[in-house]
Order: structure tokens, then C-alpha cells, then sequence
């Protein structure tokens, strides 16, 4: 018998070399690097700054060239193996340290020897990156961040298909064709759920599956659940990590709907800001309740996703209002 998810690992992959994080990190480490071999070889602090400065000197200029070039290449970098691309990057970046010392031979005084050594700092200083990113990679990928959602899962979901098939039994003599499109709707929300989500998707097929799920929700829960939608700015070809927005969706119900008797109203706010994709989430909140840690599971679960995908350039906030819980996700826009 086949199983259906593997759960295989997170394949390794390049960082993104046209993410402001990345590129942050790679500035301070690389900087961070030069003055602990500015420190190694001085025993004053007279040699030490001037040890720094012929570092820097060098350091710097192959630093940013190759983060330049990095940013232009990244597009094709990204479509070869791990393994070529690991080759190309470093070919970047001595190709760069062997242009700028020898253009600096005569101003600097270099000798062979001394690019050798700038050869070898450099894929010293490459490979202590790469090595980083992968393992944070390995750190931030889903094989730690699926088993948290799994065990939130575990929890929500036999309850909310419990419900779900009991609100379709009751609609097939009533009303059949929504009887069936309920079950078409559960099917897919199932196959995504149990899918290897882990590559960007469209945003539109986030929200087309959010709406199936509230549509679902909607059988049991009647008029007490109230949906505005607001995606009239939606850039609906942004791609965003899959199942971000459905269990914030789900744990709005479970936590803002379900507890009371009277109506309330879940609002999904989602749009483009310059270069920025902006979803909003609110809805009604109690204080009192034992909920608060599984919802804090899941909000977890997706900051972790969202550092994978975009590292700094996303962020996750949440802030609670008078009798309402909001989640604010920025993320990148990439179309």
C-alpha cells in the first residue's frame, strides 16, 4: 500500500541572493570574519587596525562585487543543481578576489603568494557561508515545522471533519447539490492538506481554498459565522508558502466563532503596498479560554515558514483589540 506523504527532506537549495536578509547576514559575517583575522595576527591594537585595513581593503570590493553579481545571476543560479550552483557561487566569488587583487598589485604591493592567500580566505569565508545557509535551512525546514502543525492538526482536524460530514448528511435529502459540493469542497481541502506543500503557491489558490473551507465551516455554523472579504487590491499571481492563511482561518472559528452563541464576523483584508503583499486578519476574541497554546503552535508553525521562504522580509505580528485578534503576515510580493 502507498503511502501518502513521505514527509521527504527539505531538498537544499541556494539562498536567495535578492533577499535583503540574506544579504544583511552575509555583510555582517563576512565583516564579523575579517576583524576576528585582523585580531589572529596582531598584538597591538596599532597592528590590529592596520591589519584590518589591508584586509578590508581587498575584503571589501571583492565583497560587494560578488554580491552584485550574485544579485543579477540569482534568476539563472537558482535553476541549476545544488551542486553546480554551490560550484558557480564560488567561481563568483575567486574569479572577483583574483580581478581586484591583481588590479591592486601595483597600489597594494601583492605578490603570488598574497593572492593565494586572498584565494583561500575567499573560499574560506564562501564556504563558512553556504555551510550556514544550509544548515539554517535544514533548521528552519518543515521537518521540525510539520510535526508541530501536525500535532495542531491532530487536534482540529478529526473535529472539524466530525462536523463537516454530519453537517452533509443532514443537507443530502434537503438539499443535495450543496450536499455535493460540500464533499467536492472537502476533497479538496484534503488532497492540499495531505500534499508536499512546500514551494511557493499562488496566492488566488490560497484564498479559492479558504473559501472552500469557510464554505464548509458555514454548514454547521450557520449565520453565527459572518465572512467580509476584502481582495479587491489582491495580487492574486503573488506567491506566498501554501496553508498560511487557511489555519489562521481555521483557528479564528475554532477560537472566535465557536465559543459563542451570538454571530460574529471573521474579516480577511488582502493587498499590494508598493512591494509588499499585506493579509489582515481579524476576528472576534475572547480572554478567557485554554485555547491561546495551540493557537500559538500554529502562528508559530508559519513564522517558521515564512523565515524559510523570505528570511527578514516577512513578518508575522499579532495584536489584540477590544473583544478582537488580529494577524498582520507581510511578505515579499513575487509574481
Amino acid at each position: 500500500m502507498a503511502i501518502i506523504n513521505q514527509n521527504p527532506a527539505w531538498p537544499p537549495a541556494l539562498p536567495d541572493f535578492r533577499n535583503l536578509g540574506v544579504i544583511l547576514r552575509i555583510l555582517f559575517a563576512v565583516d564579523a570574519l575579517s576583524v576576528v583575522a585582523a585580531l589572529l595576527k596582531a598584538n597591538t591594537a596599532d597592528i590590529f587596525w592596520r591589519e584590518l585595513i589591508d584586509i578590508s581593503a581587498i575584503l571589501q570590493p571583492v565583497l560587494l562585487a560578488t554580491l552584485l553579481a550574485l544579485y543579477a545571476l540569482h534568476p539563472g543560479l537558482a535553476r541549476l543543481s545544488y551542486r553546480w550552483g554551490l560550484a558557480a557561487v564560488n567561481g563568483v566569488a575567486l574569479g572577483f578576489t583574483a580581478l581586484i587583487t591583481l588590479a591592486g598589485r601595483q597600489l597594494f604591493d601583492t605578490s603570488t603568494a598574497t593572492l593565494e592567500r586572498h584565494g583561500l580566505f575567499c573560499l574560506l569565508l564562501s564556504g563558512v557561508m553556504l555551510g550556514y545557509f544550509h544548515l539554517r535551512g535544514k533548521a528552519l525546514s518543515p521537518a521540525l515545522g510539520e510535526a508541530r502543525l501536525q500535532a495542531l492538526q491532530a487536534r482540529i482536524r478529526p473535529h472539524f471533519l466530525f462536523n463537516s460530514i454530519n453537517a452533509v448528511l443532514s443537507l443530502i435529502r434537503s438539499n443535495p447539490q450543496r450536499a455535493e459540493q460540500a464533499l467536492m469542497d472537502m476533497a479538496d481541502l484534503f488532497r492540499v492538506l495531505m500534499a508536499d506543500n512546500r514551494q511557493l503557491a499562488p496566492l488566488e489558490k490560497e484564498v479559492e481554498l479558504c473559501r472552500q473551507y469557510l464554505e464548509l465551516e458555514k454548514l454547521r455554523l450557520g449565520e453565527r459565522l459572518q465572512v467580509a472579504w476584502h481582495i479587491d487590491k489582491m495580487p492574486k499571481d503573488a506567491l506566498i508558502p501554501p496553508l498560511v492563511l487557511q489555519p489562521l482561518l481555521e483557528n479564528a472559528v475554532y477560537h472566535g466563532i465557536e465559543p459563542v452563541a451570538e454571530a460574529g464576523k471573521i474579516s480577511i483584508d488582502i493587498y499590494r503596498k508598493r512591494e509588499e503583499v499585506h493579509i489582515v486578519l481579524t476576528n472576534p476574541y475572547r480572554q478567557e479560554g485554554s485555547h491561546h497554546a495551540g493557537n500559538k503552535m500554529a502562528l508559530g508553525n508559519i513564522r517558521e515558514r515564512l523565515a524559510l521562504h523570505f528570511d527578514a522580509e516577512a513578518s508575522l505580528q499579532t495584536k489584540v483589540g477590544d473583544g478582537s485578534y488580529q494577524v498582520h503576515i507581510v511578505v515579499p510580493y513575487k509574481g
